[in-house]
């Protein structure tokens, strides 16, 4: 029989919420166990999903203002051509020296790593069947951090050449001629702009009236406004009823208002959402309840799931599938743990889409703020009046920040254009602060820079708080 191995705490998931989690406890005097199925750590976000596509994203950007935008600089640089192949390996080298990081970050911390696959077999022990044999792990806190994975439509069935999920669709040898996509998110955005900008026609599928849906109103239908001057081509209220793969073709059936009609690509991303991964964990056995329509654990406020030392975070849990969110979630719950008052405040997370330009927000929408009546303002200021922009030739998109009307706290800001993931940052500050727009209206940013946007976008929502009586 196998020796138990004991430790204050086993982690079942290498990834953002896990290793972070991992760190934090050995920093709070923790003997730490981490668990992960894969060879690498890291998790589905950096082994093949956030670091892979942004790899991706930046290089088909190159690419494009090479062929696109470098004369206008005065930069002349002949024909350009494409080494997918070299584009690739950059990506995979991207991923290995991040992976490399982790596992020395893990190592420095004097994490003890175990690859395999895990099975809670109690209340407070895992069971990890390794290439070495069954080792069982006793904690008295086990937290799971296992993540998420794509989910797969009825007649949509993922084959992994043809029709593929994220995944596939960062790891193709050639550029399609005609690539579809099914849903408007994120996903489904950044993945058809990298295989535009290298060539393929893109042809985005989605069944609701609008991309992106969580976004700000105003800022969503910006966004589709310059995909589709980009050439992205898009099916709004649309149905896809079906795919057949034939003479290495994908023949996709869609409906809209009762009428059918069917499109041919040369690849298919089905890009719907994304579930947890809970599978083979033997969560139901030891008496972990997970909500009966999306899957996922059911936990309170300090993360914990209610039976024995177990505990949950990331994408296992409700909201939002983002690595900022585990690692966040991953902290508080290991300082939980230890008694500490962790916790994670829901309203100051970022959310960021990749495309060019970028979309960054963090709090309410305008449409939120209305459904809940609150009284409010808001200001905007478009990049075409920002000097930097203008230098860079990125001067579409705006910042649009939403206050309070009675008090002029900030409730939601939101911003599409250049440079937007890296300004969202002060946006998310100000939240977390509980600042005013005047704060942010006050404080001198440098010039010339994309942040004075932001400023200006502030003074006029504060102007319209300060003399509404």
């Amino acid at each position: 029989m196998a020796k138990t191995e004991n430790f204050d705490l086993v982690i079942v998931g290498g990834g953002p919420g896990g290793y972070v989690a991992a760190a934090r406890a050995t920093q709070l005097k923790m003997k730490v166990a981490c668990v992960e199925k894969a060879s690498r750590l890291g998790g589905v976000c950096l082994r093949k999903g956030c670091i892979p596509s942004k790899a991706l994203l930046d290089s088909s950007e190159y690419f494009h203002l090479a062929k696109e935008k470098f004369a206008a600089h005065g930069i002349k640089t002949g024909k350009v051509s494409l080494d997918l192949s070299a584009m690739m390996a950059r990506k995979e080298e991207v991923v290995k020296g991040l992976t490399d990081n982790v596992r020395s970050l893990l190592q420095r911390n004097k994490v003890e790593i175990v690859h395999g696959s895990a099975v809670l077999t109690g209340k407070d022990r895992v069971e990890v069947a390794t290439a070495d044999g069954v080792r069982t792990l006793q904690a008295d806190k086990i937290l799971l951090a296992t993540g998420s994975e794509p989910v797969s439509v009825p007649g949509l069935e993922f084959d992994g050449e043809y029709i593929v999920s994220s995944s596939g669709a960062l790891n193709f040898d050639t550029v399609p001629k005609a690539f579809g996509v099914v849903g408007g998110g994120y996903i489904g955005l950044e993945l058809g702009s990298v295989w535009l900008r290298l060539g393929a026609k893109v042809t985005v599928i989605e069944m609701l009236p609008q991309i992106a849906t969580l976004l700000d109103g105003q800022v969503a239908r910006t966004l589709l406004r310059i995909l589709k001057k980009q050439g992205l081509a898009f099916h709004l209220n649309t149905r896809v009823t079906g795919a057949k793969v034939a003479n290495k073709k994908v023949k996709v059936t869609i409906e809209k208002n009762d009428k059918k009609e069917t499109l041919t690509f040369d690849r298919l991303l089905v890009a719907v959402g994304r579930r947890p991964l809970t599978q083979g964990l033997n969560l139901e056995e030891i008496g972990i309840r997970t909500d009966p329509k999306t899957g996922h654990v059911v936990v309170d406020e300090t993360y914990h799931t209610g039976v024995g030392g177990v505990y949950a975070i990331g994408d296992l849990i409700a909201g939002p599938a983002l690595a900022h969110k585990a690692s966040a979630e991953g902290i508080a719950a290991v300082e939980s743990m230890a008694g500490l008052p962790g916790e994670v405040n829901y309203d100051a997370v970022p959310a960021v889409i990749y495309t060019a330009p970028e979309v960054a927000s963090v709090g309410l929408t305008e449409e939120q703020v209305k459904e809940r009546k609150i009284p409010y303002c808001t200001g905007s200021y478009p990049f075409t009046g920002a000097g930097r922009a203008r230098c860079m030739g990125e001067t579409d998109g705006f910042v649009k920040v939403i206050s309070h009307q009675k008090t002029d706290r900030i409730l939601g800001i939101h911003i599409i254009g250049a440079r937007a993931a890296d300004m969202i940052a002060e946006a998310v500050l100000a939240v977390e602060m509980g600042a005013g727009a005047e704060d942010i209206a006050r404080t001198v940013h440098g010039h010339p820079t994309f942040s004075e946007a932001l400023m200006e976008a502030a003074m006029s929502a504060s102007s319209c708080s300060i003399y509404t009586t």
